[in-house]
């Protein structure tokens, strides 16, 4: 028991070395996450309400950050602050998550520095209408979370940043999982463009309406353009996957990285299809 409590310590004691505590002049503040070691900070776009927050590091520097990206659909945002050789928190892979696997969270609730909560995943990744799975939005863990965790670590029982937290629901904690967040990184400021003009729907039986988006436009050159989406097709998910929102397919591509391979399931002519979009390098702003 005393060698379990002696390396629960030191992971706790690690991602305290690697949690920052993020104060917006005017609008409060909240945690964050040093994420690469030559001053690249994440936390929630909700916790920065200016483009110049101050953040305070481990080693109690106060330095002035500049907020390089943020995004408040996705809920992050971009720090970066004039340091190297940060202790940078390492990265772990949020689509391998378990139901029940143990969790900490790291944060400065309530103006307390550094605190740390532990409790376990209460759901993760769903699976589509074939049974392949799918990347979670969010991450929910049976967690206690309080003002001032948002931005900050869920990580694993080896200290590997799995999640942002960011909310809490239904007593739950919400995390965006760390997947996420390097997908985010990778894009920068750059927005996925499919090139469509929607409308939503209502499709199938009379007992069994779903949300459908109806293409009223198709932009030239743009991506749905190249992927043969027409006019008159109705969108209806992704990789099998249905609507339930009309941004969901914003959210959806936002989560793809440039070079993943966008599956749209679409209904033409009253019959089922599957329209197939790579991402590219570059791209505009977000559409949809």
């Amino acid at each position: 028991m005393t060698t379990l409590n002696d390396e629960l310590a030191s992971v706790a004691a690690a991602l305290s070395r690697s949690t920052v505590q993020i104060q917006d002049r005017r609008f409060g503040g909240g945690s964050g996450v040093i994420w690469q070691a030559d001053g690249v900070i994440i936390t929630n776009a909700h916790v920065i309400r200016s483009d110049r927050p101050t953040v305070k590091l481990p080693d109690n520097r106060v330095l002035d950050a500049v907020c390089t990206n943020r995004d408040r659909l996705q809920d992050l945002a971009v720090l970066k602050v004039d340091a190297t050789d940060l202790p940078a928190a390492p990265i772990g892979d949020s689509d391998t998550l378990r139901v029940g696997q143990m969790v900490f969270a790291v944060g400065n609730p309530l103006g307390i520095t550094n605190a740390l909560t532990t409790g376990i995943i209460h759901a993760v990744n769903s699976k589509n209408q074939t049974g392949k799975k799918q990347p979670g939005t969010w991450i929910q863990a049976n967690i206690r979370l309080s003002a001032g965790n948002s931005g900050g670590a869920l990580a694993d029982t080896q200290g590997k940043v799995i999640g942002i937290n960011t909310a809490i629901a239904g007593g739950l904690g919400l995390a965006i999982p760390s997947n996420i967040v390097e997908r985010f990184l990778r894009r920068g400021t750059v927005k996925p463009y499919l090139g469509v003009t929607l409308q939503p729907v209502a499709i199938g039986r009379r007992y069994r309406r779903r949300l459908g988006l109806l293409i009223l436009e198709v932009q030239a050159g743009s991506l749905a353009e190249s992927a043969g989406l027409l006019t008159g097709d109705v969108l209806t998910g992704v990789a099998g996957r249905g609507f339930t929102d009309i941004s969901d397919l914003a959210q959806v591509l936002w989560q793809f990285s440039p070079g993943d391979l966008l599956q749209l399931n679409l209904i033409r002519a009253g019959k089922s299809a599957i329209a197939q979009i790579e991402i590219p390098d570059k791209s505009g702003a977000v559409a949809a």
